[in-house]
């Protein structure tokens, strides 16, 4: 490295200035040579010279003038009268004005002035130079162009015992760093020897970490502070809150004490909006959720206990797995609970039971992921088990929208920050799946295969174009997509809010009919009840009334069939013409026949 040393000096201190000028050549010594002198050299032989095999090289420095600045203020006044005119003088400016105004160089000089500035204003009444052309046109339309992927950068776990990447956070300014816990959350199983530290990565320098957290149990969650970039809140495996500033070094700056913190390993950990930017909550599988303020870690400041039986029982609490937490609902905090039970609760709220609001219940496993949309906040998507559901404040007996069930389980998802029909998913299978609901519902617009093992998370950058995938062997996978997946597209916020509209109509309807249906099943059991309890013999016997009249009009029915039958096979088959005296008896026959017949019928239809 080349050490380079600036000597700034002003002009004035390098004394008089040389001044050269040409002139004749001056002989002012000539110095003979003496032969005796010469006698006193001796000659050497041989002569050993050294000689560099390179090229030679000067150095020249120069001082070049300092540039110097200075503020300094102007007093602007009324200027451009006369000498003798005085300008706070209103009668003398009025005379000379007068004055001025009967010259003729005046009056030629405003007739010329007066044309540019008459087609100054005609220019300016006929086109409006502010006037935006283009000011309903909030979206860019992009090319038609299928959708892509593709990677930038990969890091790598620099331990040689591989740990999973359980969580990542963007660097708040510019998103030039990426933050990264790494645990094993297998429990007892952590291999021995199994490393502590979690780093955060430059961007641009994927071989080594720029810093490397020293926590003394792994980290779970890391999130940078959005008002401090130096401060970064973290969540450990043995359920205590730490807190590192990166301008004092690696180690921890604050920590909770163990018998204050959770007891479980810590899952979720936000940043609140609050004035002094030090507030955060934590949530772990212990059920409990706590409020923190790093300034004074020893104790949260305040605890809840996720039990939705309202009875604040810790041992009833369902164990959180993720939280969501929107700046622009400072009251309302939504927690992810193992049991796939999205419980919404109210900060505000006097006494730990009427904190929890309601609970949203739809997966068969622990919610993994819980994000309101950025653009829609009464929408949230949850990703858990094999699908990932879409929701609606609205309407808490179902989601509006879901995916299909896949082979592989989901493991992370993330709403897109500039797209409101854009959501992300990770597998357990190392596919990363882009979802654009107004292009394609059934499918995801993007399937793509990031590595081999398991995608165990996954942030987008700010601004849409850049996700990190965190997977189960350590490594980082910085991905970039196409421009049509990180620009908004045309009409589009108004065709996902017309959707999420309509589905919750939807749901919201078939809500009340089988609610309708529920009640009347309900009422249909519980007359049954009492018709058993109280009316039990009176059914009885209308029972056996209806049976008794079935099985006499069956007999009936079947003799008549019997008696009809044996009547057609006793009639003669006529070999010739019969008489008339014949056909007349016949006649008379199935006459009385039918007469008795109908004396017989009134007797049937009136038995009891």
């Amino acid at each position: 490295m080349e050490i380079v040393y600036v000597y700034v000096k002003k002009r004035s201190e390098f004394g008089k200035q040389c001044n050269f000028s040409d002139r004749q050549a001056e002989l002012n010594i000539d110095i003979p040579p003496n032969p005796e002198l010469a006698k006193q050299f001796v000659e050497r032989n041989p002569v050993d010279t050294g000689i560099q095999c390179s090229t030679s090289m000067s150095e020249h420095e120069a001082n070049t003038e300092r540039f110097e600045m200075e503020t300094r203020g102007v007093n602007h006044i009324e200027g451009g009268w006369p000498k003798d005119v005085n300008p706070l003088e209103l009668e003398q400016t009025i005379r000379f004005r007068k004055k001025v105004e009967k010259d003729e160089n005046y009056i030629n000089t405003i007739m010329q002035l007066g044309s540019v500035m008459e087609h100054c204003i005609k220019q300016n009444n006929a086109i409006d130079i502010y006037q935006e052309y283009f000011d309903d046109e909030d979206a860019v339309e992009v090319m038609e162009e299928a959708p892509s992927a593709k990677t930038i950068n990969v890091f790598r776990d620099p331990q040689e015992i591989k740990r999973p990447a359980t969580h990542i956070s963007w660097h708040p300014d510019g998103n030039r760093k990426l933050a990264v816990a790494y645990s094993c959350l297998n429990f007892q199983r952590a291999p021995e020897g199994m490393s502590n530290e979690s780093y955060i990565w430059d961007l641009e320098n994927p071989n080594r970490p720029e810093i490397a957290l020293k926590p003394s149990s792994p980290l779970v969650t890391l999130e940078y502070n959005p008002k401090d970039s130096h401060v970064l809140l973290a969540g450990c495996y043995n359920g205590q809150i730490a807190c590192w500033d990166t301008r004092k070094g690696s180690l921890v700056a604050e920590l909770s004490t163990i018998e204050f913190s959770h007891r479980d390993p810590v899952y979720g950990t936000i940043w609140l909006q609050s004035k002094t930017g030090t507030e955060c909550f934590s949530a772990s599988t212990d059920g409990q959720v706590m409020w923190w303020d790093v300034r004074k870690m020893t104790e949260p400041t305040e605890v809840v206990i996720m039990d939705i039986t309202r009875n604040e029982r810790l041992e009833h609490a369902l164990g959180a797995i993720s939280l969501e937490f929107e700046s622009t609902l400072p009251t309302k905090f939504m927690v992810g609970t193992e049991q796939g039970i999205v419980i919404s609760c109210n900060r505000k709220a006097k006494t730990s039971a009427e904190k929890i609001v309601c609970t949203f219940s739809g997966h068969h496993g622990p919610i993994y992921a819980l994000q309101r949309n950025p653009f829609y906040p009464k929408n949230f998507l949850t990703v858990g088990d094999w699908t990932a559901r879409i929701w609606s404040e609205d309407s808490r007996e179902s989601s509006i929208m879901w995916t299909k069930y896949h082979m592989a389980y989901l493991t992370d998802g993330a709403w897109s920050p500039v797209r409101p029909a854009v959501f992300f998913t990770t597998k357990m299978d190392g596919t990363l799946d882009i979802w654009d609901f107004v292009f394609k519902q059934c499918d995801p617009a993007l399937s793509l295969k990031v590595c081999d093992e398991a995608l165990f998370c996954l942030r987008l950058q700010d601004n849409g174009c850049f996700i990190a995938c965190g997977s189960q062997l350590g490594t980082t996978t910085l991905l970039e997509v196409s421009s049509g997946l990180c620009t908004l597209q045309r009409n589009e916020k108004n065709t996902v809010s017309s959707m999420f509209e309509r589905e919750t109509r939807r749901e919201k309807i078939l809500e009340a009919r089988h609610r309708e249906m529920r009640l009347k099943e309900k009422g249909k059991a519980e007359g049954k009840d009492d018709d058993l309890r109280e009316g039990e013999p009176a059914l009885n016997l209308e029972e056996l009334v209806t049976k008794a009249e079935e099985e006499f009009f069956d007999v009936i029915f079947t003799e008549l069939k019997k008696r009809e039958a044996e009547a057609m096979k006793q009639k003669p088959k006529p070999l010739k013409q019969p008489s008339l005296e014949t056909e007349e008896e016949v006649e008379g026959e199935e006459e009385g026949a039918e007469e008795r017949d109908g004396e017989e019928s009134p007797t049937l239809e009136g038995q009891p």
